[in-house]
């Protein structure tokens, strides 16, 4: 039985603002990261960040301007490039057979740092303030549905940057129930003062300050991950219904599987590897079968190795090409997983490995095969992709060619 195919593709990146634009400046080795510009960053440890500075005027309706953050506007324009892209027309679909599912993370920091400086200058915002922690994670999935139409079902989930995956294992649930499309991934965006001290507090950030050296994934020099802001939103639907509207086909979703680290300290194993051969299993391919992964890529050393580690021994060492778009973009919270699935997916139709690039001297040479700076040229038929959230979150996701 077939799985659920990908039609249309919306990406909004550090590095760029469209999936054309994103496309090609990942396959030239183009960086979106640079020092923080949407506030002062000197006062504090980490300075390096991934931005999408984008005026949404013309984009976003203006009616909604004054209602949505900028986490809102950038996955506003995401989805209304994936469902131009897959040609989406609501008089084809189900009063109620559309639906939207994305993921989020720290996006909703930035309302809650407007509202926090409105009870600093007015006062008598408190009550604002604390509802903003339950509103920011239903709001893309609310306004998506809203200025699309999409009633169907509906859902938001919180897993950090596995939560891009996770978000489309739920939507395609859903059209196995009868959905006919479904709008999914993740579009993140936190870079405020609040957020930024919240995620050094986390001891995962990099405090280097030259954005070529500041997120170096699997190499000596890592120091730690690098922010970011974007994702990717795609339109997936079953093959049945894709063949039936002739739309573009990018890949279809083959197998997923999500596991949970054990408590720190037990002495137990992370369960990233579980997480693949469970989405293998479910895709029913042999590791040997895989052409590429695309990895998590923390930049955190203890986090690659353990990753490095666990590739070794499900795929072979260095039986596998490896890379990391995402040094491009830095880690885009909940965003991060689905813009690594769009990636995949447009490596699989163009038949080229995207590169990793800033990587001087590989930390596990003998575990992985790291595609460098250049893309690679192969035949591509299937692609894993890798997600961990902090906490603990592993998910693992499969796709297969159009």
């Amino acid at each position: 039985m077939s799985g659920p195919v990908v039609t249309g593709l919306g990406v909004i990146a550090p590095n760029g603002v469209g999936t054309g634009e994103y496309w090609s400046a990942v396959l030239r080795g183009e960086s979106g990261l640079g020092v923080l510009t949407r506030f002062d960053p000197s006062g504090y440890a980490a300075r390096v960040a991934g931005e999408v500075n984008v005026d949404p005027a013309g984009r976003v309706p203006g009616r909604l301007l004054p209602q949505t953050d900028h986490m809102t506007r950038l996955a506003l324009i995401a989805a209304e490039e994936a469902l131009t892209d897959a040609r989406f027309d609501p008089a084809e679909v189900p009063e109620y057979g559309a639906g939207v599912v994305t993921a989020a993370s720290g996006g909703g920091f930035e309302f809650g740092q407007r509202e926090l400086e409105a009870l600093w200058s007015k006062g008598g915002a408190y009550v604002s303030a604390y509802q903003s922690f339950a509103w920011f994670y239903p709001v893309n999935t609310g306004q998506i549905s809203i200025r699309h139409g999409l009633r169907g079902a509906g859902g938001t989930l919180v897993t950090e940057q596995a939560g891009g995956l996770d978000a489309v294992a739920k939507a395609r649930r859903h059209l196995r129930d009868g959905a006919e499309l479904m709008v999914t991934g993740g579009v993140d965006g936190s870079l405020c003062p609040w957020s930024w001290l919240c995620m050094i507090r986390s001891g995962r950030l990099s405090t280097v300050a030259d954005p070529r050296r500041a997120f170096l994934p699997f190499d000596r020099g890592a120091s730690g991950s690098v922010i970011g802001e974007g994702g990717a939103l795609l339109v997936l639907e079953s093959a049945e219904a894709a063949r039936r509207r002739g739309g573009h086909r990018y890949g279809e979703i083959a197998g997923y599987a999500a596991t949970f680290d054990p408590r720190p300290g037990s002495g137990r194993e992370p369960a990233l590897g579980r997480a693949v051969e469970a989405a293998l299993a479910e895709a029913g391919l042999r590791p040997e079968q895989i052409d590429v992964v695309f990895a998590d890529a923390s930049g955190v050393p203890e986090l690659d190795r353990v990753e490095a580690r666990t590739l070794a021994r499900v795929f072979g060492a260095g039986a596998v090409p490896v890379t990391a778009p995402k040094t491009m973009t830095g880690r885009l919270l909940g965003g991060g997983a689905a813009l690594d699935l769009a990636t995949a997916l447009l490596a699989l139709e163009a038949g080229v490995i995207p590169p990793t690039v800033h990587i001087g001297q590989q930390a596990e040479p003998d575990l992985l095969d790291l595609v460098g700076p250049e893309p690679r040229e192969l035949p591509l038929s299937t692609a894993l992709v890798l997600a961990r959230g902090f906490g603990g979150f592993n998910s693992a996701m499969v796709v297969r060619r159009g």
